[in-house]
C-alpha cells in the first residue's frame, strides 16, 4: 500500500471533484474510491452533491482517504481538499471552486488553455495546477471525460498507482460496457501523460478563499408568500455558460436561410432576432446567439437544414464577444 502523501487533523487525504451533470464526476469519484479501498488498502468514503436535474447542473464529488488502521466517522462535504479537480473550467464563472484551497493543493483542469493562462482565469492563489485537454482527449478517444481527468487526478495525487486505477475503471465498466474498457483505458493513460504542470506560486496576485457555506436567497424568513415570483423577467441576469459540457454551436450568417426552425427547437431561446427590410417588405432575420443563456445542448446543430450552425470546442469561439447581444 502506498502512504498518504499528506493528513488533515483527523489522518485523512481529501479530494472534491467540482463539475456538472452529464460529466461522469459521480462515476468519478466511485471509482477513485474503489481504487484506493478496494485496491491499495486505504478505508476511505466516497459521495455526491447535486441537484435534481440529470445534465447542466452543478455536481460535487467528495472522496476520503485514511490509513487501514483509522476509523471513517467522517461524512461531511470536503471543505479543506488537498486536490481539485474542475471538470468544466466556466463553473468558475458561477462558482468559487477553488474555495478552501492553500498553498499546498494540488489543482487539476480540464482547459485547453497553457498552465499560466488557466491560472490567471480560475485566480488561482498558490499551490501546483496540472491542466489538461479533456475535453479533446475525450473526443478522439469516444469516450466521456471522466477517465481522462482521473489519469490526471492519479498523475497529480502522487500515491495512487495507475495500476490501481486502472483496474478499478476496468472492474466498473466492465461490468455492462465490457466493450468501452479500452478506449477508456486509453483516455486515462492519455490524461495522466499529456498534463502540463506549473507550481503556482503564493505571489498576493490572488487572495485565497477560505469555506464557507453558500447561503440560499430565500428562506422562511424572506420568501414570498407561497413562492410567488414577484420580480418581472427573473431570469435575466442568469448565466448558463457553466452548464455547457465544452461544445457550443456556432453561427455562420452567411448559411442561414431564416427559417427558424433553431429557434423552435432552442429551449432557452437564444438566439436574437431583428426586423430588416428585405425586397420591399419587413422580415425577421437571424442575427446570432447569445451565448450568456447557451447550455450546450446543439439540438440547433442537429435541426438547422442548411448548415448555418455547427458544433464547435469553446476555446474556440469567443463568447464574450458574442455574448449579451442586445435582446431588448
Amino acid at each position: 500500500m502506498s502512504d498518504l502523501p499528506v493528513r488533515d487533523e483527523y489522518g485523512f487525504y481529501e479530494i472534491r471533484l467540482e463539475s456538472i451533470g452529464g460529466l461522469g464526476a459521480n462515476l468519478a469519484g466511485k471509482i477513485l474510491a474503489e481504487a484506493g479501498i478496494l485496491n491499495l488498502g486505504f478505508n476511505g468514503s466516497s459521495f455526491s452533491s447535486y441537484g435534481s436535474e440529470k445534465r447542466g447542473s452543478p455536481v460535487k464529488a467528495f472522496i476520503r482517504f485514511c490509513d487501514s488502521d483509522c476509523e471513517v466517522r467522517i461524512n461531511s462535504p470536503v471543505t479543506e481538499p488537498h486536490l481539485i479537480a474542475v471538470f468544466q473550467e466556466n463553473l468558475k464563472q458561477i462558482l468559487p471552486v477553488l474555495m478552501g484551497m492553500n498553498d499546498k493543493t494540488r489543482v487539476v483542469v480540464n482547459t485547453a488553455r497553457t498552465a499560466p493562462a488557466a491560472r490567471d482565469f480560475l485566480e488561482m492563489p498558490g499551490g501546483t495546477l496540472y491542466c489538461v485537454d479533456a475535453l479533446k482527449i475525450s473526443r478522439e478517444e469516444k469516450v466521456k471525460l471522466n477517465t481522462t481527468i482521473l489519469g490526471a487526478v492519479c498523475r497529480a495525487s502522487g500515491f495512487l498507482a495507475k495500476e490501481a486505477l486502472e483496474q478499478a475503471i476496468s472492474d466498473t465498466l466492465g461490468k455492462k460496457y465490457a466493450w468501452l474498457v479500452p478506449a477508456n483505458l486509453k483516455a486515462f493513460n492519455r490524461g495522466f501523460e499529456e498534463v502540463e504542470i506549473l507550481e503556482v506560486p503564493d505571489d498576493g496576485k490572488y487572495p485565497f478563499q477560505p469555506f464557507r457555506e453558500s447561503p440560499p436567497r430565500w428562506g422562511y424568513g424572506n420568501a414570498p408568500i407561497g413562492g410567488t415570483i414577484t420580480e418581472i423577467a427573473s431570469t435575466l441576469r442568469n448565466d448558463l455558460s457553466a452548464s455547457r459540457e465544452g461544445l457550443l454551436p456556432f453561427f455562420i450568417r452567411d448559411n442561414c436561410t431564416d427559417c427558424t426552425l433553431c429557434e423552435s427547437t432552442c429551449p432557452d431561446y437564444c438566439y436574437v432576432w431583428r426586423e430588416v427590410e428585405k425586397d420591399g417588405r419587413k422580415t425577421m432575420v437571424n442575427t446570432g446567439i447569445n451565448y450568456q443563456y447557451c447550455k450546450g445542448c446543439l439540438r440547433c446543430v442537429d435541426i438547422c437544414p442548411s448548415q448555418a450552425i455547427e458544433a464547435r470546442n469553446e476555446s474556440e469561439v469567443d463568447t464574450k464577444k458574442l455574448s449579451r447581444v442586445s435582446i431588448w
